[in-house]
């Protein structure tokens, strides 16, 4: 009894601390954390060899990019590529005729030498081996430097006088110097599609608020792979940059009235900018080989987009090699001082007025179909399929004239496996606000009504579906056709979700034992096998914290008896998937099903104070289904940041098999003894890949750790303990003082 009361005064005396939410930024990007191809390919042994330099392609006027579709280079190597060249470099090479030495060869820049034995004298003199001068060269990286150096054999020669055939030869272990090569190959860039060299600036369609188009380039402090600059620190610096390929500027002049336009945006969805951060441009003059600062913008909070509109005049510029960059400095520990870049376009015969980007577009990829989620379990969607389709499906467009311009309808079209299936019209009114027509430099956001008509089939076999939807919308005057439609998926899948898969920021409680919860309606009742988490990296790594898995049913409106939750004896951690949309699969332990009714909610009972950081969604508002409570659960708050947290319910279905479902998990054999104690602990264990144990409050809180099997643990306060078996698996068990 006295274990039990133990647990039961802890989390009371929890009840009085300050309860709040918050949301802080990302210092890692997963949606782009990709194994993708770099530039420059090192192998394992850091040379450069059967490494790639790409000679550039030149591009014409005019250059326009508003970021609807992705004009990054691509670097794809291609052996067989026949206008491919290349250059072999060796290591070694004689000093006077810079010929390669031949293989099998080794030196050291350590002096070396003969040693006699004179056995009579019981004496020694050692004789230095004469050294070779040998050009060394550095093939880490291209162009080769070499350095002459005076190298030695490797070895060392023991003789003794007198004595006929006895002699010793000694081995340095692993001569530093030896030959090798390393080949540079060389290609050309033949792609007039592909407008950037680099892709450190992120491509996205989703970090921007009311952008005037389909996506934009976000500049922040993560590298091309999403990962930042220099984590865990406070550094600023220069980060992203945005390098355009070369232009032909050579025919042009400062009369042609050559103009540099652009559109751009401080934080829109991400971290806010300080003053002290900024934007830059940048003009490359080939001529001097040097980039000149042109423009600058300094950071501050979210505002509309502004308008850079720069004319070239200055003749350093007007040659076939000129290039333009952006580049942002701030902080490059993470997804911090956002800046976002739109419709860059460089062009002749404009002017001073000629800052309008006259289009029409789609600013937002649409949502989703059928109502409230993103996706839905597909039995319960073919057991449910009436009244499911979306009556206020959102679309949002900005007309890019300075004028009125005529509205007409839009078209959603859905086709599976490339075949129609149906379509709805999206009413030209309700496109433009229940306006006649758009009115100038205007973004309309519209609901439709698509719950008559076309449904999802339900005749469709298997057991997770994916149906592909068009959706088109413009105006009647000249503009780019590629912004007026946009594609996308309708999901369905073994979960529930209210998000579109990205997340923006990291949310969370704070406070300890505080919990989080989701509620959910679903279209039927069914069994619920765990939770889908999308954790992201924040300013501090969360990832040792521990959380139980947690589902409430619902009592009036807010999370009443819990209906599961993980044994304290096996809390969980965030885990950072590091994957393209970053999801992890949280199982209840022992493949337990629970059984739920249309209505309840799925989250956390954390143990420390700090905000766990799982993905904020701030594209889609659904702050309403989430709670929080720091006393015990006695009471919840609503949440009032808008956006939808990233946990999504996994539920039963026909594909348990396919997500790999046991009906056993066996667990290694743990014994903590004496326990309880007040002096020394022991460890005894069968686990294979034993690395040290952590023991943790109940606050979460690491307070001791050891790599050996045994721990004085006479400096800790009587309580209840958590100690963590590190491997491969973790393992946790109670330990009372």
């Amino acid at each position: 009894m006295k274990f039990f009361s133990a647990i039961f005064f802890f989390f009371i005396a929890f009840s009085g601390f300050t309860q709040y939410e918050s949301i802080g930024p990302l210092t890692s990007n997963p949606d782009i954390a990709r194994n993708q191809m770099e530039h420059s390919m090192v192998k394992s042994n850091s040379t450069f060899d059967s490494t790639f330099i790409y000679i550039s392609d030149t591009l014409q006027l005019p250059f326009l990019d508003e970021f609807s579709t992705n004009k990054f280079q691509q670097y794809t190597p291609d052996f067989t590529d026949p206008s491919l060249t290349f250059d072999k470099k060796f290591r070694l090479l004689d000093d006077q005729t810079s010929v390669p030495l031949p293989t099998g060869q080794f030196y050291s820049d350590q002096p070396t030498f003969r040693r006699v034995y004179d056995l009579v004298t019981s004496t020694f003199s050692d004789i230095p081996f004469a050294a070779d001068t040998i050009k060394v060269g550095d093939l880490t990286s291209y162009p080769v430097v070499y350095e002459s150096l005076l190298l030695y054999p490797p070895y060392y020669i023991y003789d003794t006088t007198g004595v006929t055939d006895i002699s010793d030869t000694v081995w340095l272990t692993n001569p530093p110097f030896f030959q090798d090569s390393a080949t540079q190959f060389f290609a050309t860039l033949d792609d007039l599609n592909a407008y950037w060299l680099d892709d450190f600036a992120y491509h996205n369609y989703r970090f921007a608020k009311d952008p005037r188009t389909l996506g934009v380039a976000t500049f922040d402090g993560l590298d091309e792979n999403g990962f930042p600059y220099a984590i865990g620190t406070t550094v600023t610096n220069y980060a992203d940059r945005l390098t355009s390929k070369p232009i032909n500027l050579a025919n042009f002049s400062d009369a042609d009235s050559v103009y540099f336009s652009f559109l751009y945006q401080s934080e829109g969805l991400g971290d806010i900018p300080e003053a002290g951060d900024s934007l830059i441009l940048e003009f490359y003059a080939e001529d001097l080989n040097q980039w000149f600062w042109i423009w600058s913008a300094s950071g501050e909070s979210v505002s509309t987009f502004k308008h850079g509109h720069i004319r070239v005049s200055d003749p350093k510029f007007f040659k076939k090699g000129f290039q333009f960059r952006f580049r942002n400095y701030g902080a490059l520990s993470g997804m911090l001082d956002v800046f976002n870049v739109d419709y860059v376009y460089l062009r002749e015969l404009s002017g001073f007025q000629d800052t309008l980007f006259k289009d029409f577009a789609f600013s937002y990829p649409v949502g989703s179909l059928i109502k409230t989620y993103t996706s839905v379990p597909w039995d319960h969607f073919k057991n449910n399929p009436i009244g499911k389709m979306n009556d206020q499906f959102n679309v949002v467009v900005y007309n890019g004239s300075n004028i009125m311009e005529n509205n007409q309808n839009g078209l959603v079209e859905i086709s599976y496996n490339g075949m129609p299936e149906g379509s709805f019209v999206l009413n030209a009114q309700t496109l433009s606000g229940g306006l006649i027509n758009y009115g100038p430099n205007s973004t309309y956001s519209s609901f439709h009504d698509l719950s008559g008509g076309y449904v999802f089939d339900i005749s469709k076999p298997g057991n997770h579906q994916s149906f592909d939807i068009l959706t088109t919308a413009s105006a009647q005057f000249p503009n780019l056709a590629l912004n007026d439609s946009t594609f996308g998926n309708q999901v369905f899948f073994n979960y529930y979700s209210y998000d579109d898969g990205t997340a923006e920021a990291a949310y969370g409680p704070t406070g300890n034992q505080a919990r989080l919860a989701i509620n959910y309606e679903t279209y039927e009742p069914d069994s619920l096998i765990g939770m889908s988490m999308h954790f992201v990296p924040s300013v501090n790594d969360v990832s040792n914290k521990l959380f139980t898995l947690t589902v409430w049913d619902d009592v009036n409106g807010s999370p009443g008896t819990i209906l599961y939750e993980d044994n304290v004896f096996f809390p969980r951690q965030p885990i950072y998937s590091g994957t393209r949309n970053g999801f992890v699969n949280y199982f209840f332990k022992d493949t337990l099903k629970v059984a739920v009714e249309t209505k309840f909610y799925i989250g956390w009972r954390q143990f420390d104070a700090e905000r766990l950081n799982i993905g904020l969604d701030r594209n889609t508002d659904n702050s309403e289904q989430v709670f929080y409570s720091i006393n015990g659960g006695a009471t919840w708050v609503q949440s009032s940041i808008p956006g939808s947290v990233m946990i999504r319910p996994i539920f039963s279905t026909a594909m348990d098999p396919e997500l790999g479902i046991e009906d056993n998990i066996s667990e290694p054999f743990v014994k903590i003894f004496p326990n309880p104690s007040n002096e020394w602990i022991k460890i005894e264990t069968d686990f294979a890949n034993w690395s040290g144990f952590s023991i943790y409050s109940l606050d979460g809180k690491e307070v001791m750790n050891s790599f050996e099997k045994e721990l004085n643990v006479s400096m800790l306060q009587n309580g209840i303990y958590v100690v963590r078996i590190h491997g491969v698996n973790n393992v946790y068990k109670w330990m009372k003082i």
